[in-house]
C-alpha cells in the first residue's frame, strides 16, 4: 500500500486547475489521518464510560445502551449513504467508545488483565495484516474477498439468530461454551475479522487509485474502524473463554 499521493506519480507539474481537482480526491494518507482521528475520539469516549463504571455511576448503563444501539443505527446510515460519512463517522466513533468503555471495564473486573491483552492483540493483528498486505504475502483477489464476505455474513446471521433466541431464554449451541469447540468457533471469528482488515485495505487503495471523492476518506476510515471494533470485541470473547478454562 502506497502512502503517497497517487497524482504525484503521474505528473508532478500539474496545472493549477488540475491541482485543485486532485485536492478533492480521496488519498490513502488522508484516510489514515481520519482513521487516527476516529480512534482518538473512540478512546476518549471509552475512557468516560470506563471511569463511570469503576465509580459505580448508574447512568453508565444507559450511556452504554445508547452507544450500542446508536452505533448500529449510524453504521447502517453510513453504509447506505456514504456521503454522510464526514458527519456521522465521528459520531459513530464516539458512540462506539461509550459502548466499548463500559464493556471493557466489566470484562476487566471479571478477568483482570484481559483488556490490555485484547488491545495489544488487536494492534498487533492490525500491523501484521498491514504488513502482509503491503508485502503482498496475501493477495486480495476477487475470490478472497467473496470468501471473507460470505463468512462475515454467515457470522452476522448466526449472531442475529442468537440475539433473537436470547429473548426466549435460548441460544445457538456451542458458540458461548468454553470448551474447545466454543474456543474454536471464537478463534475462527477472530480470523475472519482479521481478514476483513485486508479487504478494507484493498478497498481503500482501490478507491484512492480510482480518484474517489474526498468524502470517501471518511467512509474508508469508518469501515476500518468498524472492523477494528469487531476484532477487539471478538478477541475479548476469545480471551474470556480461555480464562474460564483456567
Amino acid at each position: 500500500m502506497s502512502f503517497s499521493n497517487p497524482v504525484l506519480r503521474d505528473d508532478i507539474f500539474l496545472r493549477e486547475d488540475e491541482r485543485e481537482a486532485s485536492e478533492q480526491r480521496m488519498t490513502i494518507g488522508g484516510t489514515v489521518n481520519k482513521t487516527l482521528l476516529l480512534l482518538v475520539l473512540l478512546i476518549v469516549s471509552a475512557s468516560i464510560t470506563w471511569y463511570m463504571t469503576y465509580q459505580g455511576t448508574i447512568e453508565v448503563l444507559s450511556l452504554m445502551t445508547a452507544g450500542l444501539f446508536g452505533m448500529a443505527g449510524i453504521a447502517l446510515a453510513i453504509s447506505f449513504f456514504p456521503k454522510t460519512a464526514p458527519l456521522l463517522a465521528p459520531v459513530y466513533a464516539i458512540l462506539s467508545g461509550f459502548a466499548l468503555g463500559g464493556v471493557s471495564a466489566f470484562m476487566e473486573y471479571e478477568y483482570p488483565g484481559i483488556v490490555v491483552n485484547a488491545i495489544l492483540l488487536t494492534v498487533g493483528i492490525l500491523f501484521l495484516m498491514l504488513f502482509m498486505y503491503t508485502q503482498r504475502i496475501i493477495k486480495v483477489t476477487r475470490g478472497f474477498i467473496s470468501f471473507v464476505v460470505l463468512c462475515t455474513m454467515a457470522i452476522f446471521l448466526v449472531t442475529l439468530v442468537d440475539f433473537i433466541l436470547n429473548f426466549f431464554g435460548m441460544n445457538v449451541p456451542y458458540i458461548h461454551e468454553t470448551g474447545w469447540v466454543g474456543i474454536g468457533i471464537s478463534l475462527f471469528v477472530v480470523i475472519i475479522a482479521a481478514l476483513n482488515l485486508l479487504v478494507d485495505f484493498n478497498y481503500i487503495e482501490e478507491q484512492a487509485d480510482q480518484g474517489a471523492p474526498k468524502y470517501m476518506e471518511w467512509y474508508g476510515s469508518f469501515a476500518l474502524l468498524v472492523t477494528l471494533v469487531w476484532l477487539y470485541v471478538r478477541i475479548l470473547d476469545l480471551l474470556a473463554k480461555f480464562s474460564e478454562r483456567d
